[in-house]
């Protein structure tokens, strides 16, 4: 999954324009936003969680489609405070940075994000939450803390074991699922089958509308626009 995106829409990544924000935390670090701005009216907002990489063009790729669609998409840069700390010798950068994030860390970015799009008059009922992979695995832990109008999990990681240290595991919180979710993953993925359905029934749990599905998304693009597809109509759904 990581480095290909889920549907076919490069006339959007060409078309859409690509801003940089930054943002002061308490902290005193300044997140970085990646922003997606439609042309026409904006429907609502919806927050990217980067890939394991950051943001990578699979990851724009998936916020230039939003805008396409009329989406206010918004990344947050999560590797912002890695400069803080010196890199573990002889060990993966991409892997460190993972290590490195924090359940603080990651709400603090992305409700940095939620509010950036309040206070462009996104209110929380329109905005939502997306990514794959680690992206995913935010998208999902986020929607369990925060009131949101829907949330899509796209080959989210870290389903049974943490994918850091101070992050839950998706099968413990996936009952907390405070809006709407829907999971995303194609079958000999990165993610085992078995990890696959303990999400579904945990998902099923919350005490919210959740659904858990197949697609095909690797190397095969022909099959990608399903994944794309059900996304656009989870959010059309239920950010109104």
């Amino acid at each position: 999954m990581p480095g290909h995106p889920i549907f076919t829409g490069d006339e959007w990544v060409a078309m859409t324009q690509r801003s940089l924000e930054q943002i002061l935390l308490s902290d005193g670090t300044r997140l970085r936003l990646t922003v997606a701005a439609p042309e026409s009216a904006v429907r609502g907002g919806i927050v990217v969680g980067p890939e394991a990489r950051g943001v990578t063009d699979a990851v724009w790729q998936l916020a230039a489609g939003l805008a396409g669609e009329g989406w206010l998409a918004v990344i947050p840069h999560l590797d912002h405070r890695d400069g803080a700390t010196a890199p573990l010798g002889g060990r993966d950068p991409v892997r460190d940075h993972v290590e490195r994030l924090t359940a603080e860390s990651v709400h603090a970015d992305t409700d940095a994000a939620f509010g950036w799009l309040t206070q462009r008059g996104v209110s929380a009922d329109r905005i939502g939450v997306v990514g794959f992979g680690l992206g995913g695995a935010v998208a999902l832990i986020v929607a369990t803390q925060r009131d949101l109008g829907a949330a899509v999990t796209i080959g989210g990681i870290g389903v049974v074991a943490p994918v850091a240290a101070t992050l839950p595991a998706l099968v413990d919180v996936a009952p907390e699922l405070r809006c709407p979710w829907l999971g995303i993953y194609s079958r000999g993925g990165e993610v085992p089958e078995e990890e696959v359905h303990k999400l579904r029934d945990a998902a099923h749990s919350a005490q919210v509308a959740t659904d858990l599905v197949y697609c095909h998304f690797d190397t095969d693009q022909s099959v990608a626009p399903e994944a794309w597809a059900r996304t656009l109509n989870w959010f059309g759904g239920h950010l109104r």
